[in-house]
């Protein structure tokens, strides 16, 4: 189990005089699973670049285990980014083979774990061979991944691992991560579209809405606060009234809305004697009800 910490503070970002980063600040405690989600557009990959000093912040200070990690290869040696592979500039040569560019891996990172690698190479049949710029998008996913796993890094960060991957691979990709998790007490960090499948993976969860820190929260302690109440439009109005609506639809006479109760409170304090429908939200739901609505900013990713 690692004791090391990531902590953001007071961080903005611009671009072209444009803010695409708002004033975040954020702690990733040891030995956790955090799903970051948010729009295109929103500032993940933005966010995570900056954590991991491949970008800098306009404002603000990164530390990791205290320390700064600009510049500073000491915290860094306790980081992975694993993101998107572009097979036209892989490291900056698509020519690479796969072997070569795991290789680089293993030098960069001091804590690689050859074997492993290796493993992870047969499980997903990676022809290592080939070179960057003629596999596959789910090639390409399946690189970030055992150089992501490999690394052994103690906090490792995944930006769209699965981008590309068929069911059967996400699934296993999943599957590898919670054992390796399970063995390591690593700390992770995925970002994903991928919503509704990675949810029961993720301890916790990061939303970043235009720019901004929506939430960092427990993922079940998340969940069990947001519902559903459907019924008539005035009977649905009438129990909404004193709570926090984020978005409801409305069909005829009938209405929809997306509610978030407070810790402790009952859905049925508010249903009780009415002729209404009240059930849960998936986390995918409820980031939509939270998000849905806005109009990304078309900056970042």
């Amino acid at each position: 189990m690692n004791n090391i910490n990531l902590s953001c503070e007071h961080v903005s970002k611009d671009y072209s005089g444009k803010r695409v980063l708002n004033d975040i600040s954020l702690t990733i405690e040891p030995g956790c699973i955090y799903g970051l989600i948010g729009r295109n557009g929103a500032g993940k990959t933005t966010l995570l670049s900056i954590l991991t000093a491949q970008n800098p912040a306009t404002l603000g200070t990164v530390t990791c285990g205290g320390e700064p990690v600009w510049e500073n290869q000491s915290a860094l040696d306790h980081i992975c980014f694993s993101r998107e592979l572009n097979p036209t500039n892989a490291y900056g040569n698509s020519s690479y083979k796969v072997k070569e560019y795991l290789r680089m891996a293993s030098v960069y990172y001091p804590h690689w774990d050859a074997a492993y690698a290796k493993r992870l190479i047969d499980t997903f049949g990676l022809d290592t061979k080939k070179r960057i710029a003629k596999l596959s998008k789910g090639m390409l996913s399946m690189v970030t991944i055992v150089v992501a796993l490999a690394s052994r890094a103690a906090i490792t960060i995944l930006d769209e691992p699965v981008a590309g991957l068929d069911v059967v691979s996400r699934e296993r990709f999943y599957q590898l991560l919670i054992e390796d998790y399970t063995e390591t007490g690593r700390t992770f960090i995925v970002s994903t579209h991928i919503i509704e499948e990675a949810a029961n993976v993720f301890e916790k969860v990061i939303i970043i809405d235009q720019g901004r820190l929506r939430l960092i929260e427990d993922t079940a302690e998340l969940v069990s606060r947001f519902f559903a109440i459907s019924g008539k439009e005035e009977e649905v109005d009438a129990a909404c009234a004193n709570l926090k609506v984020h978005h409801s639809d409305i069909m005829g006479r009938s209405k929809t809305a997306y509610v978030e109760l407070q810790p402790g409170d009952s859905i049925k304090h508010y249903i009780d004697g009415r002729e209404l429908d009240a059930h849960g939200l998936s986390l995918q739901k409820l980031f939509v009800a939270m998000c849905g609505d806005e109009t990304p900013m078309g900056e970042g990713k």
